[in-house]
């Protein structure tokens, strides 16, 4: 059986009994990594797809208050979503704390949006969920930075 033991900051975990130099990285490091990751390239990548529409056609899931309100087209509308998202992504690369929570609020207005447009509760509630997410890395980079 391997006990292990924190460093001070409670970031780096060594094994007792490993090579001399190996550390393993603590559990909530590595979440936050994974989190960090995931809302770094999956904004980006779905921006990027509301000006070729591979994965989907975008302006399917915008509620028409929405070109009501901003007198464009839906595919127009969308090419702003797209860069809204890339700069999510960005944000969240450069500060965590800080990109987490906008991407938690894009996403808030993202379900909010399918809500008012009656359908896509399947991916109203999925966002939720990558909502929660973007919130869990929000607590764990406010261990890390201001």
């Amino acid at each position: 059986m391997s006990a292990t033991s924190a460093s001070h900051h409670g970031r780096v975990r060594a094994s007792v009994g490993a090579r001399p130099g190996i550390r393993a990285i603590a559990p909530a490091d590595q979440a936050y990594y994974m989190l960090r990751t995931l809302y770094i390239v999956a904004p980006i990548l779905f921006g990027l797809d509301k000006f070729f529409n591979i994965l989907t056609y975008w302006p399917n899931y915008l509620a028409p208050l929405a070109t009501a309100v901003v007198p464009i087209s839906a595919q127009a509308f969308m090419f702003i979503v797209g860069v809204v998202e890339i700069v999510a992504g960005l944000v969240v690369a450069w500060r965590p704390r800080w990109g987490s929570l906008v991407v938690a609020l894009w996403l808030l207005g993202i379900i909010v949006n399918l809500l008012v447009l009656g359908h896509g509760f399947d991916v109203a509630l999925r966002d939720f969920g990558l909502l929660v997410g973007a919130l869990a890395l929000n607590r764990l980079a406010s261990r890390r930075t201001a």
